[in-house]
């Protein structure tokens, strides 16, 4: 499995041939939308810079690629994915909307999208739909984008106990949003990390619980 970061949500996400995207933007975000073919198209919530499903959703023949939008359970290529509704604000989605959050099962590990997930406290139903995931792809951003902070982030982490965490939605060059730094978010938890191009990984690679590893990634 590769994974690439093109910036805010936004993943391509492939397994062999087949190939995911998850959350792409417009320009409108102040970024180069990315221009991929995929085979299905994830969006987490409907704002422009995460719901530009139409650019990449041009990968199976003449139908088009599978669309996801929300809450439900889903089956493609080998590929199942569980929407969770959730919200994307503190305030019971009063400000910013709903959210889901994603739970996909490709190549015998577990990945979770938490979309923009910006509620405080992790609701038990929640947590218990997420399980233990083995890649697990949370915003750090903040408030200012609607969505958890670094704190809430290192919080949610504990948690959960991913083996593998990947930090989205954060401030980036050419960005409109005034969200946070990803480094507020490393040193919220001790570590350094330096930035990876892709991540390529392979279930038997994968590090324990206990020794949980976090994937900075570049953008294009």
């Amino acid at each position: 499995m590769v994974i690439t970061y093109y910036g805010l949500s936004c993943f391509k996400i492939q397994s062999g041939d087949t190939v995911l995207a998850i959350d792409p933007f417009s320009k409108e975000s102040g970024l180069v939308p990315p221009r991929f073919e995929s085979h299905a198209v994830l969006s987490t919530h409907d704002h422009d810079n995460h719901n530009n499903i139409e650019a990449l959703a041009s990968k199976e023949e003449d139908e088009g690629a599978f669309k996801i939008t929300g809450p439900g359970e889903y089956e493609f290529r080998g590929i199942t994915v569980r929407g969770i509704a959730s919200f994307h604000d503190a305030k019971g989605g009063k400000a910013k909307g709903k959210n889901t959050i994603y739970v996909i099962e490709m190549e015998g590990m577990r990945l979770v999208h938490m979309g923009d997930y910006g509620e405080k406290e992790l609701r038990s139903e929640v947590q218990e739909a997420l399980g233990t995931p083995d890649i697990l792809f949370i915003p750090v951003g903040g408030e200012a984008g609607g969505t958890i902070d670094a704190e809430d982030a290192a919080k949610l982490l504990n948690q959960v106990e991913p083996r593998v965490v990947i930090p989205m939605h954060y401030k980036i060059s050419g960005l409109k949003d005034k969200l946070d730094g990803v480094d507020v978010f490393m040193k919220e938890m001790g570590e350094k990390a330096e930035s990876e191009e892709k991540f390529t990984i392979k279930k038997k690679d994968l590090p324990s619980a206990e020794q949980s590893k976090i994937v900075i990634l570049k953008t294009p």
